[in-house]
């Protein structure tokens, strides 16, 4: 057996790549479980031992996993929801999953009853595991009265500390099928509810190829998982650790500079997320101004929000490493990647380039394709991309009949093959790399007695890429609503936190179009994005 990344990357599912990667190196670190830092110090406590476990190692406990799971009723094909944190069990747990080739369906640690209840109805989960109260919050009650509520019931697993397992014996041969759908990632879009796009283990493979060719890791590399593992960032970073055989830090709650000491300690060289991720570390070296908050840290990477041209020569500058920004969304993990040997005005002004698997189309509003360097909307296809979504009528108004996917967005491709974005056609919110609603928030703003019409809108935020702001219009004679109050009803109402605006603003009436009457929100993002920023959260 050969060792390269380019023979792992021709795995067949994700259980294969992992087999093959514990084959070649079964004592290489693959996870290190950073120690949580004490919230009231801001820091790890003494004494403190991050976590490792190897490649061999994960896949011996996975199998375990898996018989365990077995031995509860999880069989090929059946629907497992998850909702857990970013920890070496979580990873264990999509593995036992991945070996027993059922179809998992991770759902954002912060999603509440709304989303966590939409996504266990439409993916008919037979199975639900939760971490028990977490951050403050029960998932275990939340997960039996969703349970309750359903036509038929998950079996809830809340054993999180101790995963189930058996004698690998027992189990079933592994999947073989790599073109199956078996995973269900959740996103907001431009409806109220979230959909479900369906992946396969060989398109998350090709993701993860084409995301590590980008970068050019090694396996001298030390990266980093700060973000949501049930994001479908997870197994796309996973898939470029089982490739090239380097380990990655898992940061369960990401702070700074809490969190500053588990990156020294472990020699991290790639780290970053999204925009708020940049911003934060930017701001931490600011704080130390001649002294490398991460000495060994060589590439700050990532995607998933709108990122600002002169935030690339800022870190650049001060952090003394590239910043590597790309694009993707749920649908489609990794479409375009900046590379580290890129020009400055590259890396500072575009997304990047696609890799030879992904097919990008600039179209007018016809489904033409444009001419070069101009602007129009961008269609993907190629095997990273989903294979629809989860209902059909969905997947149906997706995707053209050359079976491009309409993403939404609005980019053009320069001369030599880089894709700018320039805008969104689609009314979606991005803040810290997760898709927002505005149509799902603005139902909810609705519905509150001294609110008679509300617009929720985008606006450029260096910390957030986005901030959500609520244009409220309320009825007349009604007493002045405050940010406090718009909270606590979207909070009563089941919303996530990270959807809850930040930014109020009461206007008279909401600007509206004489055609269709449609709210324009692009006079409202010009008036107020000015306004004074509110505190990060």
């Amino acid at each position: 057996m050969t060792g390269t990344a380019d023979d792992l990357s021709a795995s067949r599912t994700l259980w294969e790549l992992l087999d093959r990667r514990a084959d070649l190196t079964p004592g290489a670190p693959a996870l290190i479980q950073a120690d949580e830092p004490d919230p009231g110090a801001g820091h790890a406590p003494a004494g403190s031992a991050d976590r490792t476990v190897t490649f061999g190692e994960l896949r011996a406990r996975a199998e375990r996993t898996a018989a365990g799971l077995y031995g509860l009723g999880v069989r090929p094909g059946s629907r497992v929801a998850w909702q857990l944190p970013t920890r070496i069990e979580t990873v264990v747990l999509a593995f036992a999953l991945a070996r027993l080739g059922a179809v998992q369906t991770p759902l954002i640690p912060y999603y509440r009853d709304r989303e966590a209840g939409h996504a266990l109805r439409a993916a008919e989960a037979g199975f639900f595991a939760v971490p028990g109260v977490w951050r403050g919050f029960d998932h275990t009650l939340m997960a039996y009265r969703l349970a309750l509520a359903l036509p038929s019931p998950p079996l809830v697993l809340t054993a999180y500390d101790a995963l189930p397992e058996g004698d690998p014996a027992d189990l079933p041969p592994p999947p073989a099928d790599g073109t199956a759908v078996r995973w269900i990632y959740w996103t907001s879009g431009t409806t109220s509810a979230p959909k479900g796009a369906l992946h396969t283990d060989r398109g998350l493979i090709a993701a993860g190829s084409h995301l590590a060719a980008a970068l050019r890791l090694t396996p001298d590399d030390v990266g980093s998982m700060a973000f949501p593992y049930a994001h479908v960032a997870g197994p796309d970073y996973t898939v470029m650790l089982l490739l090239r055989g380097f380990p990655a830090l898992l940061v369960e709650h990401f702070s700074l500079p809490g969190s500053l000491g588990a990156y020294r300690r472990n020699g991290v060289t790639v780290a970053g997320g999204s925009t708020a991720f940049y911003t934060m570390f930017l701001a931490e070296q600011r704080r130390q101004p001649g002294r490398r908050i991460i000495p060994t840290l060589r590439l700050l990477a990532g995607g998933g929000a709108p990122r600002p041209p002169e935030l690339h020569h800022e870190v650049a500058r001060e952090l003394g490493c590239p910043l590597v920004h790309g694009y993707g969304m749920t649908e489609a993990p990794m479409i375009t990647m900046g590379d580290p040997e890129d020009t400055a005005e590259h890396l500072a002004g575009t997304e990047g380039r696609p890799p030879a698997g992904m097919e990008i189309r600039v179209t007018d509003a016809g489904g033409s394709p444009v001419p070069p360097g101009a602007e129009g909307a961008i269609r993907l296809r190629g095997e990273a991309v989903c294979r629809g979504y989860l209902d059909p009528a969905q997947s149906a108004e997706a995707f053209d009949a050359d079976g491009f996917l309409l993403t939404g967005d609005l980019g053009r491709i320069t001369a030599d093959g880089h894709l700018v974005i320039t805008g969104r056609a689609k009314d979606v919110i991005i803040r810290k790399g997760e898709n927002i609603s505005a149509q799902e928030v603005e139902q909810l703003l609705r519905s509150h007695p001294l609110i008679d019409d509300a617009a929720v809108i985008g606006l450029p935020d260096p910390v957030r890429g986005e901030r959500v702001c609520a244009v409220v219009q309320q009825a007349p004679g009604a007493r002045r609503l405050t940010l406090g109050e718009v909270a606590s009803h979207l909070a009563d109402a089941g919303l996530s936190v990270h959807k809850v605006p930040e930014q109020l603003e009461l206007v008279g009436r909401l600007p509206r179009d004489d055609t269709l009457h449609k709210v324009l929100k692009n006079e409202l993002r010009e008036r107020f994005a000015r306004s004074a920023q509110p505190p990060a959260r």
